[in-house]
């Protein structure tokens, strides 16, 4: 399974919070989702997942040719509530308790539990393992969910102990493996060559 972060948005552009706001590519961005589109050529893929959330469904187009994107609100960015549209300074001014600390665990009052999230990896990974034995497959999201859900790859229901220790860079490709029991590889994380013309994992 390969989990892809979209491409470069107008809100990262602009440095906001983004949460489950809806912020288009920048254009930046889709140079980077042509990119990613084309590093993943040859591989062969079973299927196409991806956030609905305009960034993600229009970066997951790009690579996934005549296999139909399935758009799945499971793999939205962390609902962030009162803190998306908010700059980091902004937020800072506003929650001084987060200075230096990661929004997506936060805790804030308004923004997603960790028992939620806790749920939406459950559910997802469940819904992998049952649907997509043997198969390849892609997955956009971002880079807030893709980090728990690395996370939760690791430690399960305790995934929240952890200090978000995986950063995924826009159309960063990071590839797992699920075993027949459910049990989670990783192989790599955050492979970002296409974006500079050199050799990228996802073709080995």
């Amino acid at each position: 399974m390969y989990l892809i972060r979209h491409g470069e948005s107008e809100g990262n552009v602009q440095k906001i919070i983004q949460g489950q706001t809806d912020y288009p590519l920048s254009e930046a961005g889709m140079l980077q989702a042509e990119k990613l589109g084309r590093a993943f050529a040859e591989v062969n893929l079973d299927a196409v997942y991806s956030s609905d959330l305009t960034r993600a469904a229009d970066t997951a187009a790009k690579i996934a040719g005549s296999i139909p994107v399935k758009e799945d609100m499971l793999l939205r960015e962390v609902f962030l509530g009162p803190l998306e549209g908010k700059t980091r300074a902004e937020l800072e001014a506003d929650y001084p308790e987060l200075a230096h600390k990661s929004v997506v665990t936060s805790g804030i009052p308004g923004t997603e539990t960790f028992d939620m999230l806790t749920e939406r990896c459950r559910s997802f990974v469940h819904y992998l393992h049952h649907e997509h034995q043997d198969d390849h497959i892609a997955c956009v999201s971002h880079g807030g969910f893709i980090s728990i859900l690395l996370m939760y790859f690791i430690a399960g229901d305790a995934w929240h102990q952890w200090n978000r220790p995986f950063l995924i860079g826009n159309t960063g490709i990071t590839k797992v493996y699920m075993d027949e029991m459910g049990q989670v590889k990783l192989h790599y994380t955050n492979d970002q060559c296409h974006l500079h013309d050199t050799i990228s994992h996802t073709r080995g």
